[in-house]
Parts: structure tokens; sequence; C-alpha cells
């Protein structure tokens, strides 16, 4: 499985990026899947449904199941997060593994940055940005910007998109 990465700031449109890159992907003939880390909690579960209270009651995994899709949910109990490899090791095999976030690990990754959200880029201090998507306009320098770092608009999905996959091919 290829792997690449786009990491930013909270708020920087990564989410939204990969929503739109995904079906370009897709319909190119990808498998893709995607490993979102979170740095706060969550949880897909409702109180007050069965696998809430299987989980509540102590289960270390609840796994639901119906002909539409499935999903497994594992209580981590107090042990260490899965690292980036370990949650690889548990995708289900693909052509493609998006990873959103994951910001310090040594895979290749695109930076989506906006500069209202008010934050310094991140490529400067990554040498795994293989590139740069903004809402800074191509032609508008952007200060800190290493000259060799390939750059486009941030609602260019269609470059983003080929950019990927050469990238992850």
């Amino acid at each position: 499985m290829e792997v690449f990465g786009f990491a930013g700031w909270s708020g920087s449109g990564k989410t939204t990026l990969i929503e739109k890159i995904v079906p370009l992907l897709v319909v190119r003939g990808m498998k893709v899947s995607l490993i979102k880390h979170a740095h706060h909690g969550f949880d897909l579960d409702r109180p007050g449904k069965d696998s809430h209270r299987h989980r509540e009651a102590g289960c270390s995994e609840v796994l639901i199941l119906a002909k539409e899709r499935w999903a497994l949910m594992h209580e981590s109990r107090g042990a260490p997060e899965l690292t980036l490899d370990e949650a690889l090791a548990r995708m289900a095999p693909c052509d493609l593994v998006l990873i959103e976030g994951y910001k310090a690990y040594s895979v290749p990754k695109l930076e989506v940055h906006r500069v209202a959200i008010g934050k310094p880029l991140l490529c400067p201090g990554d040498p795994n940005i293989v590139g740069i998507a903004t809402d800074v306009a191509v032609s508008t320098p952007l200060a800190g910007l290493p000259e060799n770092l390939p750059r486009f608009d941030l609602d260019d999905a269609a470059s983003i998109a080929d950019f990927v996959l050469s990238r992850s091919m």
C-alpha cells in the first residue's frame, strides 16, 4: 500500500481537500482508504445504543455489522495510542492510504495552508512535505516557502490529485 499524507493546522481545509480528491482518485481505478489522526477523544457510538452499552460494560472491542458497512471499535483502556505503522497494519489492502494528521511522521505529505488561520508554514521544518496547497494565489510570493516546493491552488483538486498519484505510484 502506498501512503500519502496531508498536514496542516486545524481549520486549514485538509478534510475538505481530501473529500474533493478522493472521488478523482477512485474514478481512476484507485482503491483509497484513509487514516485520520485526532488529537482529542472521539466516539462514533451513542449512549443508550447496544454497542455503547457493551463497551461501557467493559468489552475491549465491539464490532457492529450490517449489509452496508461494518465498524470495529477498540477501547484502548489505558494502552498506548497506535503508531501510524500499527494503524496501517490493521488496514485492509488497498492502492493508496491517505493520512490526515500525523504531522510528525515521516511520510510524503502535502501541506494545506490557509493564510486566514494565522499559523506559520510547516514546510520549512519538515523535509517530508513534498508540496503545498494554499489559498494564496500561485503568482503571489509566500514568505518562508522553499523555492523548489510544488505549489497548488487549494481549489485545484484535479492538479492536486494528479500530484498525489505522481508521488505515490
